[in-house]
């Protein structure tokens, strides 16, 4: 059986429970404000933020909400996330605890601000 895949945000986030929905919803929101300039795309079956290329991805899973900040925003905020589970480029926010929304923006934030940078010298 083929699985569909999702061709913009929208309907990623309605392929899961209400609840999960709301918490997507949420984190999509939160990386809107934090890259206001930042365009919405689905990539690697994902939903994604790009300005001068990828800021972060964002994921559900069965028992988390995935974050996809490349290395280099999982090491600025390697403190900040070390209680979480991670992977080289992922952090895992379990939806047993609270979502960390204002630690999410600050590394969209710190994202925008890299690759703005990355830019420049290109």
């Amino acid at each position: 059986m083929e699985v569909k895949k999702p061709e913009n945000i929208d309907e990623y986030i309605g392929g899961f429970p209400a609840d999960v929905q709301e918490i997507l919803e949420k984190v999509r929101m939160t990386i809107q404000k934090a890259a206001p300039d930042a365009k919405e795309k689905i990539s690697y079956s994902m939903p994604a933020f790009e300005q001068n290329g990828i800021v972060v991805y964002f994921a559900a899973f069965k028992n988390h909400i995935g974050l996809y900040a490349l290395p280099s925003g999982h090491k600025a905020f390697a403190s900040e996330l070390s209680k979480y589970k991670s992977g080289k480029g992922s952090v895992q926010f379990p939806f047993k605890d609270p979502i960390p929304y204002d630690l999410i923006a600050e590394i969209v934030k710190f994202r925008v601000k890299e690759n703005l940078e990355k830019a420049k010298k290109k």
